[in-house]
């Protein structure tokens, strides 16, 4: 599996391109502010061709280049159907400050021509790249992560995690459509549960793994230390 990503525009949304191999079709994840050049740039460097576009949450930091990134390769971009209407209207997930932030300049945003929702427990065959999509609301209503296997020796699979889950940190849930019960049980049923060795690639910040973050990361360990954990498969 090749896999490039780069942090894009004001918020440092990182923003990753997935293939088989150079020179294969491949897929786009979360294609924020400013990510489209960096996309282009990766595309030209290794002779790639983009069919689609995962979108892990409807914020304005990760959807922003969605609809030229889909138009300029003629792919197809897939989202959760309760964040679908933040395509268009992004306005209605965002904060005050960024609000505020971005008054008086002249933004307009449209679906991409092909967009198609996704559902928990979703298998996606993409570009030759295999995706299990798992919905985690809390972050937002209709966040989602995205699983795919992984040949190396030591991990079984890369978790694109969006705003789900950062090294040391989770996603906030003050934000429109954000609710902090609701993202404690997305943690617990479909973040606790999963091995060890998977590679967790965030939405913000530097790559970590599920075992790392069970082992130090403090909301993790609350939940475990409550008991509301349930049952936990550990890597082997």
């Amino acid at each position: 599996m090749f896999i490039a990503g780069f942090p894009a525009g004001p918020w440092g949304t990182n923003c990753y391109v997935v293939a088989t191999a150079p020179g294969a079709e491949c897929v786009v994840v979360d294609p924020g502010k400013d990510a489209a050049a960096g996309v282009a740039e990766l595309v030209r460097e290794h002779r790639l061709k983009p069919v689609s576009v995962l979108v892990t949450h409807g914020h304005v930091d990760h959807m922003w280049c969605v609809a030229p990134v889909a138009g300029s390769y003629d792919a197809t971009a897939w989202i959760h159907p309760a964040d679908r209407h933040l395509l268009s209207d992004p306005m209605a997930g965002m904060s005050r400050e960024t609000t505020q932030m971005m008054l008086g300049g002249d933004y307009s945003w449209a679906e991409p021509d092909d967009v198609r929702e996704l559902a928990d427990g979703q298998d996606l065959e993409l570009a030759g790249l295999s995706f299990t999509v798992d919905h985690t609301p809390g972050h937002t209503a209709g966040s989602v992560t995205f699983r795919s296997p992984y040949s190396g020796a030591e991990v079984s699979e890369v978790m694109f995690a969006g705003d789900l889950l950062f090294a040391g940190s989770i996603g906030r849930t003050d934000l429109p459509g954000g609710d902090h019960p609701t993202m404690l049980r997305s943690l617990r049923e479909k973040v606790l549960t999963l091995r060890d060795d998977v590679v967790v690639l965030p939405g913000h910040g530097e790559q970590t793994s599920i075992g790392r973050e069970r082992a130090t990361n403090p909301f993790l360990l609350e939940l475990q230390h409550d008991g509301s954990a349930g049952q936990v498969t550990r890597g082997l």
